[in-house]
């Protein structure tokens, strides 16, 4: 069952719907984002009357604003708490304290941020809000003196996106703050199956172009990082399964790999691969995967045959998120023919509105081992070159 939601939903998400009669949610928001008729549309009732007969029937929503629709209609069921669970930072650093002990983090309410004790904590740290998205209100704070320029750019970065998604969404009302771990970041795309077992779809490098960078400007994937990360992602993520007996579930998670390779969670994103379509979509472009098929079929893609024609190339997400420091108001056009020039082989690229979302699109592209350089560039550029400003 498919269950779809703003702000996003793809051409390629809505064919495999079409093309498998997967069952979709007939909610006014899905009708509005989809206008084919000839879907296997079924009626919110029906759906309910389901996944309350069976608790176990897989579900997946393009778009964590479904949760408001979970939380209201299935009550009743074990989703909405096994949701909360991973949305809430805090409860989920409650629920796998004991793997990690030695981690330290604090919730706090943002209401206290402006008397934020730091003689406390230890530095470097990260601050983030408890429930959050699209790293919103995401920061680095290395030294104490860094403070309160740091906290006023979350209060502006939180007045930037109020209204734009609901509460479950992202919900500044509490900040977690933990420490900072030296290390490299990944995002797994995966889901449990009918027995509980993890079943990985995809493994992207989340690339920053600093220590201090906590953008979601590139996720990349290759046969490399599948090969080098598969089988210690697949034991981490059993265990985070076992204690909270997952079962037909979809995630995409973000993780750190340290130099030690521990790996160390930083949040589960529950009912979805990544958010906007990307890599759920990715999967099929780097590596022949349809994820939504995979899970909803409970199939186990087949590594060693799946990469061994995926030689010497890369595959990336890159997020076109407006760091030019213009506002809306003052630019007049994204100049996405002069951003496709500067890639080797682009795969799709999405326009965003930028007046509605504080982005101007995804791109996805291929590049071929030893032209990184393509990546390296977008990695660090602020997009004023592709930007044609009001005069």
């Amino acid at each position: 069952m498919i269950l779809i939601d703003k702000p996003y939903v793809s051409d390629f998400l809505i064919k495999t719907i079409k093309k498998n009669k997967f069952q979709i949610v007939s909610t006014s928001i899905a009708r509005s984002l989809i206008l084919d008729d000839s879907l296997n549309w079924i009626s919110e009732k029906k759906a309910i009357n389901i996944l309350n007969e069976n608790p176990n029937t897989p579900i997946y929503s393009n778009s964590e604003n479904a949760i408001n629709w979970v939380n209201t209609n299935l009550s009743s069921s074990k989703l909405p708490t096994q949701i909360q669970i991973f949305k809430n930072k805090i409860q989920f650093r409650e629920l796998i304290k004991e793997a990690f002990p030695n981690y330290f983090f604090k919730g706090v309410e943002f209401n206290d941020l402006d008397n934020l004790s730091l003689e406390s904590l230890e530095f470097p740290f990260i601050i983030k809000p408890a429930v959050g998205f699209f790293s919103v209100g995401v920061h680095k704070v290395d030294k104490p003196s860094e403070w309160p320029s740091i906290l006023k750019k979350i209060k502006f970065e939180i007045a930037e996106v109020k209204g734009l998604y609901p509460d479950e969404v992202i919900n500044t009302s509490q900040f977690i703050i933990e420490e900072y771990i030296e290390g490299e970041e990944y995002a797994v795309d995966c889901y449990f199956n009918k027995k509980g077992e993890v079943i990985v779809l995809n493994i992207l490098h989340h690339i920053f172009s600093s220590g201090k960078d906590v953008s979601d400007r590139v996720y990349t994937t290759s046969k490399e990082i599948i090969e080098n990360h598969i089988h210690k992602v697949e034991s981490f993520l059993n265990t985070i399964g076992a204690k909270t007996n997952l079962k037909n579930f979809p995630i995409h998670v973000e993780i750190r790999i340290d130099k030690n390779g521990e790996i160390i969670p930083i949040e589960v994103n529950p009912l979805r691969f990544g958010g906007w379509c990307t890599t759920g979509d990715l999967s099929w472009y780097a590596h022949g995967i349809n994820s939504y098929e995979y899970f909803l079929y409970e199939k186990k893609p087949n590594w060693n045959k799946i990469l061994k024609t995926k030689i010497n190339k890369k595959y990336s997400i890159i997020v076109l998120d407006n760091n030019s420091k213009y506002k809306e108001t003052e630019i007049d056009y994204f100049d996405y023919e002069k951003l496709l020039s500067d890639f080797e082989k682009p795969i799709i690229l999405r326009k965003i509105d930028f007046n509605k979302y504080p982005l101007f699109g995804f791109l996805f592209t291929e590049t071929s081992f030893g032209n990184e350089k393509e990546i390296n560039q977008i990695l660090t550029s602020n997009l004023k070159k592709y930007l044609k400003i009001i005069n």
